[in-house]
């Protein structure tokens, strides 16, 4: 109460603040009388020489500043291409009109000084932020400064958004950082190197590739370094001890200069702060894209066939872990760059929570208690060569390495209507090589093409044992019922090798119109091999004979396609419609015989962009896409998922064929800062691939089939974002539905999901009293499968507060309150979290000192439900104790 309170306060001051301003519009023309979408105009008071208000034009040429009655101020309006021009203006104590003729500058290259920087300005498809304009000086990291920064946001898995899309690559000084995420920019980069923030839409690499693709979804972010941080070392050395032995050492050292950088970060901690996740790992892409994305084919190769536990928001019992990274970039010529990164992370995990099961086709309830230790390595390390010796030529090669080493060990006391002691250990250490080679070469100004090849290999070994009382299968496995208990091991290995490559060749017509030819194909090749075998009380091994124990599986598809597109640039609109010619060749081998399926499937795409404005459009997408599984589900033999759920396989499965639509807005006025942006998309799935399980009690025995009906998914979300002057307000919203048909112990079984999230903030931006973030958020889950159905909420009301106080203190509160509840009233938990730091730090000096407190209410559990077609799950977990720390940091 005392938080918002002190809101209401600070938007009092700020009104009291702008009842003494006056308002200066008017219409920036060129010298036909159009307006000027876009001008830069600032407004500098002549007797400060400070910059105190600016504006962007919209879309009709209208500008507006505030100033401050009495004054007067030179104001000065410039746009590229066109002669800067400037007048004298003094603010009575009502508004005002002005309107401003631009004259075409002859010299494309303006020669006027710029003595001022834009906060926010415009450059082609480029948006710059100057940095200094946005920050009170309580900020550490990049992630604290882009959260200020209008249109950009950081979501909940710490990647960085732009008008609702995911930033795909973050570069310094133009060079890349760790390419492939974004996340390890935001948590890492410091706040006080920072000049300016490019944000690149519609980004491509190649430059002659630019305007040929559909580049819409395509946002890179280039982080401009203050002049004191170029050519020098820089970073800082931050260590931290407390009680309980809690500890962190967080050393980042970076160095840039015109031909070489390195960046180079550590993390040290057991406070359950995670640099590096195993969805990190898994979502890393490092650059690499799916070159046949437009193509309209998808062949799956599998991944994690573990399935490790994950903790909940890197929040678990206990975490201890260690990180470590590299990355660099060198120009040795102006013609070739060479960059590249290493990456090592460890994370030692203890998880505990307690389960509560409900499945659908026996109605039985299993109440488990878990306890996990898990010890996760991952490694990664990339290599790119960039050859460039005109602008006609540009040659690509690219090779990333993938490793990790997991262990887990899973006790569960597992009650339904026995009680079993269930010890499961997981094992795996897979390993992909990606290799990609790409060639740019333009002929002539109408003739270009493109050669683009990647490889993948991929070798995984999970190894599964379950040690239990009882052992659900012992109608179908023929163990040994002679032992005190039940040791069940399996062990698996796939080894993958897939090859896309394609030949693109672009016939341009005129500066607004091409036609596209692609030639290209897809051959992936898959062993997997599996055995089941027991444990004996003496030692010894009972291998499982029997085709139904092992597999021994080729499994084969090939993809040779043919693609036609035309594009067309007509007034406001692009069109792009395609059609992609697929000849498919699918075959599997086991038990020595071979099943061979061959299809043609002509897929259709349209693409249409209608421009409203230079900064508002309306996205139309519709693709048809085939779709093809991995070995894993064409595999007879049985596999072990868990302690109750077997597979088999099924080696007569086809493709599924997939109808997918969306349609998109956008809207960045920065004449305002309104930001908008709303999606729509449908999907439609044929043949799609779905589960049909043998339900008996708590356990299950399922394989994969083509469904007869059809799967939908309908999905919706929308943002909108303002600021007020120095406030800004969001709202975010996002809703989702599906219906999924599965076979359960023989009976058809239709199921229904509906998810709502929503979102609502304002926030401060205060240079020189402490700001304030509230906000709400509300989540509602539906899950209906059958006769079941069950409702889940979650109310989350949050608030973030910093302060800068007696000139060399920074106070920081993160408060985050869940209440969860069911539509049944059967749960009702409430709980929260409570984060603070405070810092000392001597203006110009180098030393800080800090004392940091997490989990300060000291919550023990935090609750998540799940569901699929067989049944419902919601799950508490416990999470670490009240943490304090004390640190230091040096700054380099």
């Amino acid at each position: 109460m005392k938080n918002i309170l002190l809101f209401v306060v600070f938007l009092s001051v700020a009104a009291a603040s702008w009842a003494q301003e006056i308002a200066l519009t008017g219409m920036v023309k060129d010298s036909l009388g159009t307006g000027v979408d876009m001008a830069n105009v600032i407004a500098i008071n002549t007797e400060t020489k400070g910059l105190e208000s600016y504006g962007i034009t919209n879309h009709a040429g209208l500008y507006k500043l505030k100033l401050k009655s009495g004054h007067q101020y030179t104001v000065k309006v410039s746009y590229l291409g066109f002669k800067t021009e400037s007048f004298t203006f003094t603010a009575s104590d009502v508004d005002a009109v002005k309107d401003i003729v631009m004259h075409e500058q002859a010299n494309q290259l303006d020669e006027v000084e710029v003595t001022y920087e834009m906060p926010v300005s415009v450059k082609g498809d480029t948006i710059v932020y100057d940095t200094d304009s946005f920050v009170s000086g309580t900020e550490k990291k990049l992630k604290d400064v882009l959260e200020n920064l209008p249109g950009i946001e950081i979501n909940d898995d710490g990647q960085i958004e732009v008008e609702g899309k995911t930033v795909s690559k973050v570069m310094v000084e133009g060079k890349d950082f760790f390419d492939g995420d974004s996340k390890l920019a935001v948590e890492n980069i410091p706040a006080n190197a920072l000049s300016k923030v490019e944000v690149l839409r519609n980004f491509n690499e190649v430059s002659q590739m630019k305007g040929l693709t559909n580049d819409d979804d395509n946002v890179a972010l280039n982080i401009r370094l203050k002049e004191g941080k170029k050519n020098f070392w820089f970073g800082e050395l931050t260590a931290g001890y407390g009680p309980d032995d809690r500890y962190l050492a967080h050393p980042k050292l970076f160095y840039y200069s015109p031909k070489y950088s390195i960046n180079i970060i550590t993390d040290l901690n057991n406070l359950g702060e995670v640099p590096f996740t195993r969805n990190d790992y898994r979502n890393f892409t490092g650059g690499f894209r799916n070159i046949n994305a437009r193509g309209g084919s998808s062949i799956a190769t599998g991944a994690d066939g573990l399935g490790l536990s994950t903790a909940q928001n890197n929040r678990a019992n206990d975490i201890d872990t260690k990180f470590a990274a590299a990355n660099f970039s060198y120009s040795p010529t102006e013609s070739l760059d060479l960059s590249g990164f290493g990456i090592y992370s460890y994370t030692g995990t203890l998880m505990k929570s307690q389960r509560n099961t409900a499945y659908i086709a026996s109605n039985d309830v299993e109440n488990a208690t878990t306890n996990t230790d898990q010890t996760v390595h991952l490694g990664l390390a990339k290599f790119s060569a960039r050859y460039k010796p005109n602008a006609d030529f540009q040659f690509d090669y690219d090779a990333l390495l993938k490793q990790s080493d997991d262990n887990e060990k899973v006790d569960v006391l597992s009650v339904s209507d026995i009680t079993d002691e269930i010890s499961e250990v997981k094992k795996q250490k897979p390993l992909a090589v990606n290799q990609n080679l790409n060639l740019y070469y333009t002929l002539n100004e109408k003739n270009i093409f493109a050669v683009e090849a990647q490889h993948m290999y991929q070798d995984e070994d999970p190894f599964y044992e379950a040690i239990r009382n009882e052992f659900a299968y012992v109608d179908i496995f023929p163990v040994d019922e002679g032992q005190e208990g039940y040791n069940i091991n399996q062990a698996k290995n796939v080894v993958t090798n897939k090859v896309d490559a394609k030949v693109d060749y672009y016939y341009v017509l005129g500066t607004k119109s091409n036609l596209n030819l692609t030639l290209g194909t897809t051959q992936s090749h898959q062993n997997f091999n599996s055995g089941i075998f027991q444990i004996l009380d003496n030692g010894e091994s009972f291998d499982m004979s029997g085709e139904a124990f092992g597999n021994d599986v080729t499994f084969n598809v090939s993809d040779l396609y043919l693609g036609f597109h035309y594009k067309v640039i007509s007034g406001i609109f692009t069109f792009n419609p395609g059609v992609t010619l697929h000849q498919f060749n699918v075959k599997n081998e086991q038990l020595n015989t071979v099943v061979e399926d061959n299809l043609t499937s002509l897929l259709p795409d349209v693409y249409i962009n209608a421009q409203l404005k230079k900064s508002e459009n309306i996205r139309f997408n519709y693709r048809v896409t085939r779709s093809f599984t991995d070995v894993s589900k064409f595999a007879q033999g049985y596999v072990l998922n868990n302690y109750n759920s077997l597979y088999s396989g099924n080696r007569d499965l086809e493709s599924a064929l997939n109808h997918n639509l969306s349609l998109n807005f956008f809207s960045f006025n920065m004449f305002n800062f309104t930001n908008i942006f709303a999606n729509i998309a449908y999907t439609k799935r044929i043949d799609a691939l779905k589960s049909s399980a043998d339900i008996i009690g708590i356990n299950r025995v399922s394989t994969t089939i083509n469904s007869n009906f059809e799967d939908e998914s309908l999905s919706a979300s929308g943002n909108y974002e303002r600021t007020f002057g120095k406030i800004k307000a969001s709202v975010r919203g996002n809703v989702a539905w599906s219906t999924t048909y599965n076979l359960v112990s023989n009976e058809q079984r239709m199921s229904n999901a509906f998810t709502q999230n929503y979102r609502g903030a304002l926030s401060t931006n205060f240079k020189n009293a402490p700001n304030l973030e509230v906000g709400y958020r509300y989540t509602v889950n539906n899950y209906e499968n059958g006769d079941l159905e069950t409702t889940y909420f979650t109310s989350r009301p949050y608030a973030r507060f910093d302060a800068t106080f007696l000139k060399n203190f920074i106070f920081n509160v993160d408060y985050d309150y869940y209440n969860y509840t069911d539509k049944e009233n059967t749960i009702e938990n409430q709980y929260s979290f409570l984060e603070a730091n405070l810092t000392y730090q001597k203006r110009d000096s180098r030393w800080e000192y800090g004392i940091k407190g997490t989990n300060l209410l000291n919550t023990t559990t935090l609750n998540r439900d799940s569901t699929n077609d067989l049944f419902f799950t919601t799950q508490a977990y416990f999470v670490q104790p009240r943490y304090l720390l004390f640190s230091i940091k040096y700054d380099l």
